[in-house]
């Protein structure tokens, strides 16, 4: 790391600043909040000098485009004061996107990414620096006083996602790789912190649910034409370079469609089929439409070959019956859990009696996980800090194998090893709150709350067995609409939900 005390600072500065804008109540939190975190930022940026490319700035094309990204963000930010409704929307139609794009140090500051790799999450970044500008604005504005720019977070969920992301953001200083530390708070812990304030503070209208499903779903049936287009052509547009190794000598082809990873799409994928078999359940979709989007997402899904999100999807559709059906099917959904928990805790049993290696059957994920175990034992309390888990699993193993090939696969262990126990028992408080504040949510629009409860329900699952959930957008816009949709004050509608009374009008 070039400037550690720098980073050290910077690291307070955004931890103080994530709590301030999650947790805070009134306009002077949540301002000072953005600003902290954009502010501290900044400086890890300058702390690490490698982290991304912006010494091409100084450049006359470099210079030129900073110009231009700055007038494009602020009309972005102006048409987000005069339509702030419009956040949520473009927050869930950017989060996929990882365009073919790479920051450089030298010439014009942007270049195509090679050999089929994606980028960063730039689109995202972009509608949340526009949207963060915006929120701010509307909360200095006497004239948006009426509109709540800056109503607080329910409290089931804001208070354990302020205390996670500020010990996220603390454990730099005790971080055994602050460099994957500052890379992960600077694209990850900090924007996803904003999109969780932004979108929880957007104003959430009646057609707001509707509007969201239908530009879910549409967005997942493009992913699955495309994954089917690449199935029949046997052609990837983006790939990690061992997908490519493993297709050339596996008997079937996964594909990737507009993301690098088979699995990260089949997981968007199950976000789609858990709000078509959510508002199926409900009979809130034509029937003929409903199973038309289920054949297509399926079969997207199928040749991804992501077990991870097979399996998701099928705990997801499980839950959907549970929650929508009579006690028979109730029985039935407990008696298939336990069925699959048999068969599988009997399969384990039947590995080394086969003398088969479980490292083998899992595909190096059962290694993995004793490595990540390994680590949380050698620093239980705090763990190793934010994006160490791989270089440390690393180390405990002596191996000279490259460090991706440490990375847990199992997201729960992952927080363990990084910020010990005291983070972990902060994510099992921040899923349990969560799991209040979207029931909380079905009551008041059933429709809603069980898609959203599906898609995080199907985000956790998979994230048992493939990296991500609290790096993952999803994660944080399920949680920021069912913020955001709870605290929105409305008017009975004759369907017999109760009123949501405003709450924390700016102060």
């Amino acid at each position: 790391m070039d400037h550690p005390d720098l980073a050290n600072l910077a690291c307070m500065v955004a931890a103080v600043g994530v709590a301030l804008l999650i947790a805070g109540r009134g306009r002077a939190m949540v301002v000072g909040g953005l600003a902290l975190i954009g502010g501290g930022g900044a400086v890890l940026i300058e702390s690490e000098s490698g982290t991304v490319g912006l010494d091409a700035l100084a450049s006359g094309p470099g210079a030129v485009a900073a110009v231009l990204g700055v007038v494009v963000l602020a009309g972005a930010a102006w048409v987000f004061v005069q339509r702030p409704a419009w956040v949520p929307l473009a927050v869930l139609v950017t989060a996929p996107l990882r365009p073919p794009i790479k920051l450089v140090d030298s010439g014009f500051p942007i270049a195509l990414a090679e050999d089929g790799s994606l980028g960063r999450l730039l689109p995202l970044y972009f509608v949340l620096a526009a949207a963060a500008l915006a929120l701010a604005w509307r909360a200095m504005s006497k004239s948006e006083e009426g509109t709540l720019p800056v109503r607080p977070l329910p409290p089931a969920v804001a208070l354990p996602a302020a205390a996670l992301a500020a010990l996220a953001c603390a454990s730099l200083l005790w971080a055994d790789d602050p460099r994957a530390g500052v890379e992960s708070l600077v694209f990850f812990a900090l924007p996803l912190a904003v999109l969780f304030g932004v979108v929880g503070r957007a104003p959430f209208p009646d057609w707001m649910p509707r509007m969201l499903g239908g530009v879910a779903v549409a967005m997942t049936a493009v992913f699955a034409a495309v994954g089917l287009f690449q199935a029949a052509t046997r052609e990837l547009f983006f790939f990690a370079p061992n997908l490519e190794l493993s297709n050339a000598n596996s008997s079937f082809f996964r594909v990737t469609s507009l993301f690098g990873d088979p699995s990260l799409y089949g997981r968007h994928l199950v976000v789609g089929l858990a709000i078509v078999l959510s508002v199926m359940a409900l009979r809130r979709m034509d029937a003929r439409l409903a199973t038309g989007l289920v054949v297509l997402l399926w079969a997207g899904l199928l040749v991804s070959y992501s077990q991870s999100s097979m399996l998701a999807l099928i705990v997801v559709t499980l839950m959907v019956a549970a929650v929508t059906g009579g006690r028979r099917v109730r029985i039935a959904v407990v008696g298939t859990f336990a069925l699959v928990a048999l068969v599988l805790a009997g399969y384990l049993i039947s590995v080394p009696l086969r003398g088969d290696s479980l490292r083998n059957e899992t595909a190096d994920r059962s290694e993995r996980i004793e490595e990540t175990v390994n680590v949380i034992e050698r620093d239980p309390v705090v763990g190793v800090g934010i994006g160490g888990q791989p270089e440390a699993s690393k180390d405990v193993s002596g191996s000279d194998r490259p460090t991706p090939n440490f990375v847990s696969h199992t997201a729960p262990l992952t927080v363990f090893a990084e910020l010990g126990a005291v983070g972990f028992a902060l994510l099992i408080w921040l899923l349990i709150g969560a799991t209040r504040m979207l029931i909380a949510v079905w009551r008041l629009e059933s429709g809603l709350g069980l898609a959203l409860m599906a898609v995080l329900l199907g985000v956790f699952v998979q994230s048992l067995f493939y990296p991500g959930i609290l790096d993952d957008p999803l994660t944080w816009v399920t949680l920021g609409v069912g913020a955001g949709y709870l605290t929105w004050p409305r008017r009975d509608d004759g369907t017999g939900r109760q009123a949501v009374q405003p709450v924390g009008a700016t102060a």
